[in-house]
């Protein structure tokens, strides 16, 4: 059973009220409806409708507390009431109830069936369409058909044939003749509270050591993922403000890489992230918010092999960073731009790929035919040592960092190239050289680059069996350079 309160204070009344003063100034219908009962919607400032189930043990019956109702509205503000009256009408579902308290005056009580022998009489005009969610142009549309038809009451409209409205007004039709015979069905708009996702304490005395700050951080923590869980929601970026005994402010900040709401994954990430940034003072006072998004929702196949959990892998990198530094970790990303090599560390991801259907047998050897191709083009632009043979390719090995290398030239062209580390070496004699190509870049910048490079191939101490039956030392095809600034060579890499 519903209860539907309308009306409104009048503008005397409003503005005889004392301003300023508390519990004087005007209360509003819903305020008023707290009194009865915890379940109100407030459908327009002057209409709100009540949730009165169960309200019978302590106001009595449906009717007695509809009087009770209308007895407190009545009285001054001083009291509690509204200082006017009020219109109360009772039904059995909200929609009912609406159109009886707008349109009978005093108390109203309508019992389930008879909603008809209430508010049949009333026209069609009168009929609240936003209830159930049509637009006003279209519920205007629908009226002037019905009143075409003859039709100009709630009773002649809700006495139609439902397959005829529905075949002739559509859906729409049928929801405003369910309005109009009071046999709609729905529950109650209630407000709901906004939801925060930020805790706060205040402590009694400072504290200066990590392991007591984790149990502040598990209190806090815990209670936010408890709400987002409650909203089904996770966050990947989490705040932390820890106001010292300074008076400073120490911020801690976490940026996940996918939606999470693990509490204790948050706590360890936190704590790691105290240890590589501790707060120059005592902690006095903690606050902990974070942002809300969907979660990540992931389902594997029947045959895929379950991955690591996303959790296990944020906390060893975040350990791996602990010891190495967080500008040390991470996955390699290449840069827009000319200069060689050129590439920065960012923070790692795990991307998800679709899998593709398989090609078939001749789609496969069409598309292998054309890449073999393209490949020994490009291998022939980078180097004139390409392989005669075009059945080869070649393959390019980078030396990171590059060697640096002595090499000894004559008239420009390097002829004797010696350089080591502590896992390889190159030297010997150039046979044969290409180049050099010039390349620079960024003139602009302190940090510009510019130094011709040369495929060269060098002569090695090993010897092999050589077609003809003829032995001979071996060539080996490197890369090397020359920085313009500097005139430091370096050996680049080699190709296989």
């Amino acid at each position: 059973m519903f209860a539907c309160i309308y009306g409104h204070q009048t503008p005397t009344e409003v503005a005889s009220t004392p301003a300023g003063l508390p519990g004087r100034g005007p209360r509003s219908l819903a305020e008023f409806a707290y009194a009865f009962s915890p379940l109100v919607e407030e459908t327009a400032p002057d209409t709100v409708v009540i949730d009165v189930e169960g309200c019978a043990l302590r106001f009595g019956s449906t009717y007695e507390l509809a009087n009770e109702i209308a007895k407190q509205a009545n009285e001054s503000k001083e009291s509690g009431g509204l200082g006017s009256k009020v219109n109360v009408a009772l039904a059995a579902n909200p929609d009912a109830a609406i159109h009886a308290a707008k349109f009978c005056r005093g108390i109203t009580f309508t019992a389930p069936g008879e909603e008809l022998t209430c508010f049949g009489s009333l026209p069609l005009k009168a009929l609240q369409y936003s209830l159930v969610g049509i637009d006003e142009e279209r519920a205007t549309e629908i009226l002037e058909t019905l009143n075409l038809w003859g039709v100009h009451t709630f009773k002649e409209f809700a006495a139609l044939p439902a397959a005829g409205v529905s075949e002739r007004l559509g859906q729409d039709g049928l929801k405003l003749q369910e309005l109009a015979g009071g046999k709609t069905k729905r529950h109650l708009k209630i407000p709901q509270p906004a939801a925060v996702f930020k805790n706060s304490i205040e402590l009694e005395y400072p504290i200066s050591q990590l392991e007591a700050l984790s149990f502040i951080l598990a209190r806090l923590l815990n209670q936010l993922c408890a709400s987002l869980n409650a909203y089904a929601l996770a966050t990947n970026a989490l705040q932390v403000a820890l106001r010292l005994e300074n008076g400073a402010l120490h911020e801690l900040k976490l940026n996940l890489p996918y939606p999470m709401r693990d509490h204790k994954v948050f706590l360890k990430l936190l704590l790691l992230d105290t240890e590589m940034h501790p707060p120059p003072a005592a902690v006095v006072g903690v606050s902990l918010s974070c942002e809300p998004v969907k979660p990540r929702v992931l389902q594997t196949g029947l045959f895929i092999p379950l991955a690591p959990e996303p959790e296990k892998l944020e906390l060893m990198l975040a350990r791996l960073a602990k010891l190495v530094g967080a500008a040390n970790i991470g996955s390699p990303e290449l840069l827009d731009s000319h200069r060689p090599d050129a590439f920065r560390v960012k923070r790692f991801e795990l991307k998800e790929s679709k899998r593709r259907r398989g090609k078939s047998k001749q789609q496969a050897a069409g598309s292998k035919q054309p890449s073999a191709i393209s490949s020994q083009q490009s291998a022939n632009s980078n180097s004139q040592f390409a392989i005669r043979n075009p059945k080869f390719t070649l393959g390019f090995r980078v030396f990171r960092p590059p060697l640096r290398a002595l090499v000894q030239a004559e008239g420009g062209y390097p002829q004797e190239i010696s350089a080591w580390d502590k896992n390889k070496s190159v030297y010997g004699k150039v046979v044969c050289a290409a180049g050099p190509w010039r390349t620079t870049g960024e003139w602009w910048r302190a940090d510009a680059w510019a130094r011709d490079e040369w495929d060269v191939a060098i002569e090695s101490g090993s010897k092999v069996k050589a077609v003809g039956s003829q032995v001979g030392p071996t060539q080996i095809l490197y890369r090397i350079y020359r920085e313009l600034r500097s005139g430091t060579w370096f050996v680049e890499g080699v190709y296989d």
